[in-house]
C-alpha cells in the first residue's frame, strides 16, 4: 500500500443469501482527495460504505485504513481511527441547539459523550471550538437556534459541523445534498470542499453537477461491480457508464442530476 493511498479494499465482496451486491470491489482512495462514488439505484454503495464503516461484516475481500486490515473491526475501532461517516441519517439532537449539538460531538472526542450530568460549566473550553466549526460551516448566526427549526440544508451543514468536530482524517459522506434545492445543494458542495481542506473525502452522490464540481476522483458501480475509475472528464466519456446511467448520452451525464 503506497504512502499516498489512505484507504484501499481489495476483492471486498458482499452476498445476502445468493444476491452479490458488492462483488470483489479493489478501491484505492489518495490521501487529500475528494473520491465520489457513483451509480444508478441498486448499483450497491450504500453496501459499500456499510462494509467500510463495519455496519455490515464482508462475505470476502479485505479492508486497508493506513495499510492496517480493519477488516475484523468494530465500528468503534474504525471510527476512533479517524474515519468518520456523516450525513446517514440526520445525526444531531433536534431539540438542542446549533451550539449545544456541536458541543456534544467535541465532548465525544474528549471520550465523555453521555456525562449529561456533568455541570455546564464544565463545558465551556468547548464554547469557542464549537463557535469556530459554526463559523466554518456559516452557521454562527444560527448558533442559539433549536435544531428541529433549521431548515433542511442547514441542519445538513450542522451533521458536517458535528463530523469536523470529531476531527475526522477520512470523511465519509453519504449523499451530502440528497432532497435538496438548488441553493442548498450549492452551498453545501462548497462547504465540502472547504471541510476537505488538509483531510480526504469518500462521498456517495447522485448529482453530477456536484460530483463534476469537486471531485478528484471518481468510481463507478454497477450492480457491485466496478466499471470506471477515474477523472471525472475521462468517467464520463466512458461508454459502459454512459449506458448505466440508463443509455443517456455524455451530455446528458454532464448534467445529469
Amino acid at each position: 500500500m503506497s504512502a499516498e493511498t489512505i484507504l484501499e479494499t481489495r476483492g471486498l465482496t458482499k452476498e445476502f443469501k445468493g444476491f452479490v451486491a458488492v462483488n470483489n470491489v479493489d478501491l484505492k482512495v489518495r490521501r487529500g482527495d475528494i473520491h465520489a462514488l457513483i451509480g444508478p439505484n441498486g448499483a450497491g454503495k450504500t453496501t459499500f460504505f456499510n462494509l467500510l464503516t463495519k455496519f455490515l461484516a464482508p462475505s470476502r475481500g479485505t479492508i486497508l485504513y493506513r495499510g492496517i486490515d480493519i477488516t475484523q473491526e468494530k465500528p468503534a475501532q474504525t471510527a476512533r481511527r479517524g474515519l468518520v461517516r456523516s450525513f446517514q441519517i440526520s445525526a444531531v439532537f433536534p431539540h438542542l441547539t446549533v451550539l449545544e449539538n456541536v458541543r456534544a460531538a467535541l465532548q465525544r472526542g474528549l471520550g465523555t459523550t453521555f456525562h449529561f450530568w456533568k455541570p455546564e460549566s464544565s463545558l465551556h473550553g468547548l464554547h469557542d471550538r464549537a463557535l469556530e466549526l459554526l463559523t466554518q460551516v456559516g452557521l454562527e448566526d444560527f448558533a442559539e437556534e433549536l435544531t428541529v427549526n433549521l431548515p433542511y440544508g442547514r441542519k445538513r451543514a450542522l451533521e458536517l459541523a458535528t463530523t469536523l468536530a470529531l476531527e475526522p482524517e477520512l470523511m465519509l459522506l453519504d449523499e451530502p445534498t440528497q432532497g435538496m434545492g438548488h441553493e442548498d445543494v450549492s452551498r453545501v458542495t462548497q462547504l465540502i470542499k472547504k471541510a476537505a481542506e488538509g483531510r480526504t473525502v469518500l462521498m456517495v452522490e447522485h448529482n453530477m453537477n456536484v460530483v463534476s464540481t469537486i471531485a478528484d476522483r471518481i468510481t463507478v458501480l454497477q450492480r457491485g461491480t466496478v466499471i470506471a475509475d477515474g477523472p471525472y472528464g475521462e468517467v464520463s466519456k466512458n461508454p459502459q457508464v454512459i449506458e448505466a446511467y440508463m443509455g443517456s448520452t455524455e451530455a446528458e451525464l454532464q448534467g445529469a442530476h
